[in-house]
């Protein structure tokens, strides 16, 4: 794992205007054949805990999930880690509303479509729907954010929203948070209530 760490290290600092040896030399001794391109740090967190549900060490199977710190990033992460650059097969999941920018990214790299996923908002909208609010909000509860949710919900911004718009909002609200529900969320999931995108990334790994 802290070789994992060292190679998504080494990847941000290539895409940040670095150099790209530490990362080929990285993927080469970690035997990477798989980069998985997601957008953030709280898809990162749901991808990895579904891949732990099932038992999967992504790692030892040659996978490195990397969060690009935004969607209009792609183009670069795909031009470093697919064919142009790395030479590994691409996988990930996108936004509906961002495809269009995969798409283009993704031909530029000479890299199938056929591994990315497309979330209807984004993945965290996919969860809630998948748990349905209820559900998502014992989440909130069992997590112990129950007082911020309450006062969140008081905000005149959100009254009349849709619950599923409130609690995908209230993730958002406050650093780190995102993060942590991304994974917490994907534990609250049952075998079958997997969103659609986020089973078949994983299984297409």
């Amino acid at each position: 794992m802290v070789e994992i760490r060292a190679f998504r290290d080494a990847v941000g600092g290539w895409a940040g205007g670095g150099p790209g040896g530490p990362a080929s030399d990285l993927a080469v001794r970690l035997g990477l054949r798989t980069a998985v391109l997601l957008e953030g740090l709280s898809d990162l967190a749901a991808v990895e805990a579904l891949a732990a549900r099932q038992g999967r060490d992504l790692a030892a199977e040659g996978v490195c999930v990397v969060s690009m710190g935004g969607a209009m990033n792609v183009g670069r992460y795909a031009g470093f880690l697919g064919p142009p650059g790395l030479g590994l097969r691409l996988a990930g999941l996108c936004d509906e509303g961002e495809q269009r920018y995969y798409d283009r990214a993704l031909e530029r790299a000479r890299a199938p479509r056929r591994g990315f996923f497309v979330c209807v908002k984004d993945l965290e909208d996919e969860l809630i729907r998948a748990l349905g609010t209820a559900r998502a909000e014992e989440v909130v509860r069992a997590e112990g954010d129950l007082r911020a949710w309450q006062t969140f919900l008081h905000q005149p911004a959100q009254h009349g929203r849709p619950r599923e718009q409130q609690l995908r909002r209230f993730l958002g609200t406050k650093k780190g948070r995102k993060i942590r529900y991304g994974r917490l969320l994907v534990e609250a999931l049952g075998p079958e209530e997997v969103p659609t995108p986020l089973d078949g990334l994983l299984a297409s790994l």
